[in-house]
């Protein structure tokens, strides 16, 4: 009986530690086992810092158990000098003897190299253990270098009667969100921001609820902003303005004289499909996740030029009678959870 899915698995778990904080580098997870007992685990240090095979080597106690053991990583050990030295040059180092891979790296730089290094060095390569799993986990990663663009997840919360905002007249003096989750279904949201890199918005978005696109409710790093404003409509009394995080944005306005020192701009050509030039801007910003928040007419853009890939809908309990409605879809509904009185449903883009 082969153990190695039991440990790659526990290494997905350890990869989920890093998500957010990693990229653009994927959120890696790695384990050491000698003589069927872990000694060793890591996972990818914020972008900068160690990979997860550097931390799990670096965790080991005994370093002469490294020439026995067996190494578990959920994506293949690079091969070349980024921030970081080579993975592959630090296992033969230690002349760990077999090393057992999830899913191969698709980054062109990586790409079968540190395999192929590895087994030219005498160490004994094991590929696909837990594969399915290893490409759900490192889908972010897979999508950015395999269809030059971030993974794309859009969210929303709507009503019961299928509403995402109330009409004008419904909603206070206060330049505020109007909620239709509940507590615990926002405080979801915030998990969700500290995992993806970028958060999207529309003009009326941040006009109608000047929100801060940050993460409050939960630990982890604040994404970077991404705002659409063709005529750079709204002024810096708006927290997207703050500049307490990165902001780019989408604009038609070529006079920067009106753009803000500390705020990043994109010009954009706005007769042509926005989706996909914000697609490509953000592939050159090496933004490798995109978590789209609104408004209904945002969404809908990326939805109907079908660049999407998760979409993640909070249904509250509340009718709302009318409105703006939500945006329109068809996907694959891969789960549905409670949330108190709130139904989250999550949906892929076959």
């Amino acid at each position: 009986m082969s153990f190695d899915p039991k440990y790659m698995e526990r290494a997905l778990q350890l990869a989920k530690n890093g998500l957010g904080s990693a990229a653009p580098n994927p959120a890696v997870g790695s384990v050491i086992v000698h003589d069927n007992c872990i000694i060793g685990e890591g996972y990818t240090s914020a972008y900068g810092g160690s990979h997860a095979e550097v931390n799990a080597i670096n965790s080991v106690k005994d370093k002469r158990l490294l020439s026995e053991a067996i190494l578990y990583v959920t994506l293949e050990p690079c091969s070349h000098h980024g921030k970081t030295p080579p993975c592959a040059d630090l296992i033969l180092k230690y002349k760990i003897p077999k090393v057992v891979i999830g899913i191969l790296d698709p980054h062109d730089k990586v790409a079968g190299k540190g395999v192929k290094q590895l087994k030219n060095s005498g160490c004994t390569v094991v590929i696909g253990v837990l594969e399915k799993a290893c490409m759900e986990h490192h889908r972010r990663f897979l999508t950015f270098h395999q269809k030059q663009r971030p993974y794309i997840i859009l969210k929303w919360a709507q009503s019961n009667d299928g509403y995402i905002a109330p009409e004008k007249n419904k909603r206070g003096i206060k330049i505020q969100p109007y909620w239709i989750s509940n507590k615990y279904s926002r405080q979801l949201v915030h998990k969700w921001r500290s995992q993806e890199q970028a958060v999207l918005i529309g003009m009326r978005t941040v006009i109608d609820d000047n929100p801060k696109l940050n993460v409050r409710q939960w630990f982890g790093k604040s994404p970077i902003r991404i705002v659409i404003d063709k005529e750079l409509t709204f002024k810096g009394n708006h927290h997207i303005l703050d500049q307490s995080q990165k902001t780019i944005i989408f604009t038609a306005v070529e006079d920067k004289s009106q753009w803000m020192n500390g705020i990043d701009y994109e010009l954009m050509d706005f007769t042509k499909i926005r989706a996909q030039q914000i697609c490509d801007a953000l592939h050159k910003h090496n933004i490798m996740s995109l978590l789209i928040e609104g408004g209904a007419k945002t969404l809908q853009s990326f939805i109907d030029a079908e660049l999407w890939d998760e979409a993640r809908v909070v249904q509250g309990s509340a009718n709302l009678g009318d409105g703006l409605k939500a945006p329109e879809f068809n996907g694959n509904t891969t789960q549905k959870i409670g949330v108190v009185a709130d139904i989250l449903t999550i949906y892929q883009n076959d």
